[in-house]
């Protein structure tokens, strides 16, 4: 695949070719695009595969729910989500170009930099909370062998697994496509005979005999299924597929994104459910270092394994993270080279993680649930918004008004920064996160809609994803429909 010089505004225009992917947020050039919709399937399965979805187990009984209830919650939540990133990217494959440059199409070239700061916001969290999850699992496991699991240990390990990350960031697509490839034999290798392992340690009794929970509670799990996964990676579904053809098989597109990303999670997920019912001490172990946890039922001679299955799978999901980041600092209007972009992102990195191993405290599953619902609601009003006009489109995007605020899209249509608002403002008012202090401001329509307030049943439902979600794709669909006809008809 031909790589191109970026200019320093991140555009990518052609240029002199080089090792490293310099193709910024330009549209793909027609002779780099090439493929089939069932390569989707090694990015998204090898940034999912992580053994962190056997923690969801853990996570979804929390709510106070049967290991059934959590079972099918989680699995629906996993897959639909996983469907809404195979809907944004069609996108991709329609423009060639990435998700928060396709955005602009509905927000306009200036409006969309508000949605493409929160991308960025939320790839950069996603990163860091990974590469933590790799340096304290490295340790747990060092520590469970007898050998060093000290700062010295934590310190090598962080600096080892960002530095893989940040070089597949900044080596870009093709490298990361051939890392991923790598990861998803050697993790889903691994992780097979991780999961025979510890097949005896499943109580089945103690997993049948816990007692069924609310329907909001089972909503809560939902939500956190889907927030955690495909909502977690929607804002850059389109990234991978914008280098297929544009002849490219749209449904193929859908169900290898899907199925890539979802097929992993099912199974560990459905794991992570036997293992935490069975043992509440593990279970509660898990909140505070899942991977950790997890590696203390293994037999002593599988802990290195368990340890490059571990850091393998997270390194999987951070390379993609700081891939789209970097795509989506470029599409705020930072004007520097994509590899720049993905180095500063890096360097943010390191600094969260930094923060979250060394000198963080409390425990990790709520700070890591108020991170992921809090930035989850806004994100779901983007898709939303983005997916109604994507609905609304019978026509190829205009590749050059997509960077002209002078063209077809404008600079800030109003409708869609407001039901991005709006619908952040309803969703935040319909979530809670009392367990992190910093988030206790929010649920505050709980009790003025007869919800219960933040003490109620409904006070952990999270429903202000779904409600923001919802505002954004009925109200695009609604109040849209006439402003996307007159982009269609325009002159190009």
């Amino acid at each position: 695949m031909a790589q191109r010089q970026a200019l320093d505004d991140g555009t990518g225009a052609p240029g002199t070719r080089v090792a490293v992917e310099t193709n910024g947020i330009n549209v793909i050039a027609e002779e780099e695009r090439r493929g089939r919709p069932r390569q989707l399937f090694w990015p998204w399965f090898g940034a999912n595969v992580s053994v962190l979805g056997l923690a969801y187990g853990s996570f979804l009984l929390g709510f106070g729910i049967s290991a059934a209830q959590a079972l099918v919650a989680g699995v629906v939540g996993i897959v639909v989500s996983f469907l809404l990133c195979g809907l944004v990217a069609i996108a991709g494959k329609r423009g060639s170009a990435p998700t928060l440059v396709l955005s602009r199409a509905a927000f306009g070239v200036h409006g969309n930099r508000v949605p493409a700061a929160l991308s960025w916001v939320l790839t950069v969290g996603w990163e860091t909370v990974l590469v933590s999850l790799a340096t304290l699992a490295t340790a747990t496991v060092f520590g469970q062998l007898g050998w060093s699991g000290g700062t010295a240990t934590q310190v090598v390990a962080l600096l080892v697994v960002a530095a893989l990350v940040v070089a597949g960031g900044v080596l870009g697509f093709d490298a990361i496509i051939k890392m991923q490839a790598v990861i998803t034999v050697v993790s889903g290798v691994l992780t097979v005979v991780y999961l025979v392992l510890v097949a005896d340690s499943v109580d089945w009794s103690a997993v049948t005999g816990i007692p069924g929970g609310s329907t909001a509670a089972v909503v809560g799990a939902l939500v956190l299924a889907m927030t955690g996964y495909g909502f977690g990676w929607v804002n850059a579904a389109a990234d991978y597929s914008r280098y297929l053809p544009r002849t490219a098989s749209t449904g193929g597109v859908v169900a290898w994104t899907t199925f890539g990303g979802a097929l992993a999670p099912v199974v560990l997920l459905g794991t992570g459910l036997l293992l935490a019912a069975s043992d509440p001490e593990l279970s509660a172990a898990i909140g505070a270092d899942p991977i950790g946890a997890l590696g203390s039922i293994l037999p002593t001679w599988f802990l290195v394994p368990f340890v490059v299955v571990a850091v393998l799978g997270l390194v999987g999901g951070a390379l993609l993270d700081i891939y789209s980041s970097g795509l989506s600092l470029l599409a705020a209007g930072v004007r520097v080279p994509r590899p720049v972009a993905a180095s500063i992102d890096g360097a943010l990195m390191v600094l969260g993680a930094v923060w979250v191993v060394f000198v963080a405290t409390g425990g990790f599953f709520f700070q890591f649930q108020g991170f992921l619902i809090t930035l989850g609601v806004p994100i779901a009003a983007w898709c939303g918004v983005f997916l109604g006009d994507l609905a609304l489109r019978r026509r190829p995007y205009a590749e050059a008004d997509l960077y002209d605020p002078r063209g077809r899209y404008g600079a800030a249509p109003a409708v869609p920064l407001v039901l991005l608002v709006a619908g952040t403002l309803l969703g935040w008012g319909l979530v809670t996160n009392t367990y992190a202090g910093w988030l206790d401001w929010q649920g505050y329509l709980l009790g003025p809609l007869g919800l219960g307030g933040r003490e109620g049943d409904w006070a952990f439902a999270n429903l202000g994803v779904l409600a923001a979600f919802l505002v954004g794709l009925l109200g695009t669909l609604a109040l849209r429909r006439g402003a996307v006809r007159a982009q269609e008809a325009a002159r190009v």
